[in-house]
């Protein structure tokens, strides 16, 4: 893995908050129909796909907290895994330089 992967997946993952934050912010919007995310990838990179959740035709706003707030956290997470990762290349690069000069 290296850094274009993780910052790929960090893109990713930022689509995926923004997309949530939206949908949970017209929780109390009339007719709202919110956004939903996909990550998808392959063994270079990931992106986010999002579209438009099925209309059940309700008045009220369709947001389903029980699946938004668990998104959150998930995409938080996978955010906090791959800055480690960067980190940790980071410093291994760093330390591959030390030792060389």
């Amino acid at each position: 893995m290296n850094i274009s992967n993780n910052i790929s997946s960090i893109n990713a993952q930022q689509t995926m908050l923004n997309t949530t934050a939206n949908n949970i912010a017209n929780v109390n919007t009339d007719g709202f129909v919110p956004s939903d995310t996909r990550i998808v990838g392959n063994e270079n990179s990931l992106r986010a796909n999002v579209r438009q959740a099925d209309d059940n035709g309700s008045l009220k706003s369709q947001t389903d907290l029980a699946k938004e707030i668990p998104d959150e956290i998930i995409a938080q997470n996978a955010t906090a895994v791959n800055v480690d990762a960067i980190k940790t290349q980071d410093e291994m690069i760093g330390t591959l330089l030390d030792i060389k000069t």
